[in-house]
């Protein structure tokens, strides 16, 4: 390994100590599974799912699943309806594990019996089809392990009948830098009154008032451009999200940055590598996300502010999108290293809506202004001094639960340019 790459691991262990990185991310007091589990319900069928931890998936199996990344999604399915359903378990997983599968790889040299007796309990603990009509089944469909957040897509079909839920659950024991801003307690017990628009005018007008850039802390400088809005919420925009590869970022923390390093040393990626933090609405953003290239030096990412606006009710992320290049040493951060993002950022904002479209939840989608011209020509600086250029428009982008085709796409009547409007042709103004 080169001097200067050495030299960045270094400087981001030791930027991260000086910053006051905690030394483990805060104690959390995990109740039961089942506890803890999301429900939803549609027409006469109510379900509710959790995601196992490594601890407790160790615990009710009685093997150390994890090790083999194989990760419990425990799902309860009551039927009032009045015919029978059945669990699709590719829709959780297209290569998840069967229980005899699974079992078979904890096996080893065990006896006869004793490698029975795993497989009982194996399929034992697995999710059995049919739930017929006033029948409540739970089980548990073996996936691959996942770290931060799950999609869980529960699919159940009968006769000409269907019902499709989309869950977005956050797994246990990950700290993700949105539970540093408790965003979720704040979207059910909102802090500040909220402005619910169902004008599209009035919608538009307040997007484009909205800030050019976000900020370092006290918001005497401007960084990298708000260039996008999110409409959404737990059961549509982060299910689009997380479906199509986009994972939570980690809070800072020592072993997070240890992490870091020993990706970079590996030449792997890091799904969940923290971000800097950047300031909107006075605090730093309420969640981060990434989308993993080859290695920690390339990704996708994007910061989120909960705004006080719902779109017809939904909520109203405010957002950036960029795209890492590289990595470099620089003065201007506190772990005295950061990524160099592609100067290019309309790039990665017209490549996040091409890519939501095939999200099966983008419901609409356009253009505002607000940002700011800046030509290539005369680019301006972020907080790191990377330069970017863009047309100054943010791409706004409106999710709903119900799955929609490309064709199904609508489009505001706002601004169309070529490149964006390429994205969905036939889409419906």
């Amino acid at each position: 390994m080169n001097r200067i790459v050495m030299q960045i691991l270094v400087a981001i262990f030791v930027g991260c100590t000086l910053a006051g990185c905690a030394a483990t991310p805060s104690t959390v007091s995990v109740p039961g599974y089942r506890n803890r589990s999301v429900t939803r319900t549609e027409g006469g069928i109510e379900v509710s799912t959790a995601v196992l931890s490594s601890e407790e998936s160790a615990a009710v199996y009685g093997v150390p699943l994890a090790e083999r990344d194989i990760q419990p999604v425990w799902i309860e399915v009551r039927n009032r309806e009045d015919r029978s359903y059945f669990l699709l378990s590719p829709g959780l997983d297209p290569n998840f594990f069967p229980a005899s599968e699974a079992a078979e790889a904890f096996a080893g040299t065990e006896s006869h019996d004793q490698r029975a007796d795993l497989d009982r309990r194996f399929r034992g603990l697995a999710f059995h089809n049919p739930v017929r009509p006033g029948e409540t089944v739970s089980g548990f469909v073996l996936t691959n392990l996942n770290e931060g957040a799950k999609l869980v897509q529960i699919d159940l079909v009968a006769k000409e009948r269907a019902r499709t839920f989309s869950i977005f659950v956050a797994v246990p024991g990950f700290e993700g830098d949105y539970t540093r801003s408790q965003v979720f307690k704040r979207i059910v017990d909102p802090q500040e009154p909220t402005v619910n628009y169902t004008d599209d005018a009035n919608f538009r007008a307040a997007l484009e008032a909205l800030p050019c850039c976000a900020t370092n802390q006290d918001g005497s400088k401007n960084g990298d451009p708000l260039n996008l809005v999110i409409v959404g919420s737990r059961d549509d925009a982060l299910p689009a999200l997380v479906r199509r590869g986009w994972s939570l970022t980690e809070q800072k923390w020592s072993g997070a940055i240890r992490r870091m390093i020993s990706a970079a040393l590996s030449g792997e990626p890091y799904v969940n590598a923290p971000v800097s933090d950047l300031y909107l609405f006075g605090h730093a953003q309420d969640i981060a996300l990434q989308k993993a290239r080859g290695d920690i030096h390339q990704r996708n990412h994007m910061r989120l502010w909960l705004s006080n606006m719902r779109y017809h009710d939904k909520l109203v992320w405010v957002g950036q999108i960029s795209r890492d290049i590289g990595t470099r040493l620089t003065w201007h951060s506190s772990t005295f290293t950061t990524h160099k993002i592609d100067p290019d950022v309309d790039e990665a904002r017209t490549a996040l809506v091409e890519d939501m479209a095939y999200s099966q939840n983008l419901m609409k989608m356009g253009l505002v202004t607000g940002v700011g011209a800046a030509p290539e020509s005369a680019p301006r600086r972020n907080l790191t001094t990377d330069p970017y250029y863009t047309d100054g428009y943010r791409a706004v982008l409106v999710f709903d639960r119900t799955p929609r085709s490309l064709l199904d796409i609508e489009v505001f009547p706002w601004i169309t340019p070529n490149k964006v409007m390429h994205v969905t042709p036939g889409a419906k103004p």
